[in-house]
């Protein structure tokens, strides 16, 4: 059956719309030929687009650089304002973008474990304020949250987990209420690391493969078939909670002690480095893109702020490139010391470091293995702040010791973004959602 004329310009409208968000301006000529679609109908098209105030001439192309045919028409940037959030347990980190993900402000808020819930919550939401206001926007469209926790799979909402501040599972509603008309959602920070690097970091050329997140604590993502995967309950990648060898007892339900996450969380990677006779780890000064912004003093004072030009999407020199920096926002919280710890064995790569860090990816492939003949991912991708600090020393030392454990094909591969993640993640569901509202169907 047809479409009707409506739908037909409904789907052309979107077509266009896309095409201006991944190759940036273009003529009516351009979008022409890339959409096939006829001059008389690529000429309503740009007039309705126009009229809706989403696209705008932008400059003029080619030799002669005037007429009509050589407008160069490119989606209005202002046309919504985003924000996206790194929510931690030790406080927040915030930007501020337009609808292409061009970054217009940074903000972040360190939140004390001893701060109440409402004065932890009102310092978050002051810095999202905050942002909005050094960012020119007069409101937000669409606002892209990663915690940490389960998400519930029927609300969406943040589920009330052990462990974990009150103050994040109120900061959803406190930004409903003081950001009207925003729409607000929230998802686990590995997942949307996932994303991230599933659009352009290291999973880039993989539709299959699972995210391994080793921080403070440990967890995975799985990207099957080109889509997240989060289970019927919302808790796909707990590997905190996999039963493994090697620890004195079993993992219950309310707490992972005795699955792998006693293997390889941050606890567990200081004490066996201190096994192996490593030196206690040393505070060094790190780029930005590398702690996430995070400051690397052992007070955790916040420095000023940095800015590091890293792309949200697209191919490295491609429009989202010079569109799409994310600033690394200062934020809250320190390095974990295993990272440091890590990072300096990789750096020193003494006989003793190398006993360590063939140690450590012994732990690591016990849980990367169950992981693998489950799902056969084909891909691995190592994480979080220590996967970051071991980068491809350590993801090689894991693939080695899983290929002697599985006999499925596996790379396994480091991160390929900094500590960024979390937030790129965050807004590109932003501007994902922001933009089907804005360049979908008008409703009846």
């Amino acid at each position: 059956m047809p479409a009707s004329p409506s739908t037909a310009r409904a789907l052309n409208d979107r077509l266009a719309l896309r095409l201006l968000q991944q190759e940036g301006p273009l003529t009516a000529g351009q979008l022409k030929q890339l959409t096939g679609l006829s001059r008389p109908t690529v000429a309503d098209l740009v007039d309705r687009l126009t009229a809706a105030g989403l696209i705008t001439v932008v400059g003029e192309s080619g030799e002669q650089r005037r007429g009509p045919n050589a407008r160069l028409y490119g989606i209005v940037a202002g046309r919504a304002h985003l924000a996206a959030l790194d929510v931690r347990t030790e406080g927040v980190l915030v930007l501020v973008s337009d609808l292409l993900g061009r970054v217009l402000a940074e903000a972040s808020a360190p939140i004390g474990g001893d701060t109440g819930t409402g004065p932890a919550v009102e310092q978050a939401v002051a810095a999202v304020e905050r942002a909005v206001k050094e960012g020119g926007a007069d409101r937000l469209h669409t606002v892209g949250i990663g915690a940490p926790g389960l998400i519930d799979p029927a609300t969406g909402d943040l589920r009330d987990s052990a462990g974990l501040p009150a103050w994040h599972r109120s900061l959803v509603a406190a930004l409903q209420d003081r950001l009207p008309g925003a729409r607000v959602t929230v998802e686990n920070e590995t997942n949307l690391a996932a994303l991230a690097e599933q659009r352009e970091g290291a999973a880039r050329d993989r539709d299959t493969f699972v995210l391994l997140w080793l921080g403070h604590g440990v967890g995975a993502a799985v990207v099957l078939d080109g889509s997240l995967r989060r289970g019927a309950s919302g808790g796909t990648g707990e590997i905190g909670f996999l039963p493994v060898p090697g620890t004195s007892t079993l993992p219950s339900a309310t707490d992972c002690g005795g699955g792998f996450h006693s293997l390889t969380g941050a606890a567990a990677v200081v004490s066996l480095a201190a096994e192996y006779g490593l030196p206690a780890s040393e505070t060094v000064d790190l780029p930005a893109s590398e702690t996430g912004g995070l400051p690397t003093s052992e007070t955790g004072d916040l420095p000023a702020s940095e800015t590091v030009d890293l792309p949200v999407d697209g191919p490295v020199g491609g429009p989202a490139d010079a569109a799409g920096a994310v600033p690394a926002v200062r934020g809250a919280a320190d390095e974990p010391e295993a990272a440091r710890v890590v990072r300096g064995a990789v750096a020193r790569a003494s006989a003793a470091d190398e006993r360590f860090l063939r140690a450590l990816a012994d732990r690591i492939a016990v849980g990367a293995a169950s992981v693998v003949a489950v799902l056969d991912p084909g891909c691995v991708v190592l994480g979080g702040e220590v996967g970051r600090a071991g980068g491809a020393v350590l993801a090689g030392l894991v693939g080695e010791r899983l290929r002697r454990m599985s006999p499925l094909p596996t790379e396994v591969r480091a991160s390929g973004l900094g500590g960024t993640a979390v937030l790129r993640g965050a807004l590109l569901t932003a501007r994902e959602r922001a933009q089907d509202e804005l360049f979908g169907p008008p409703e009846r």
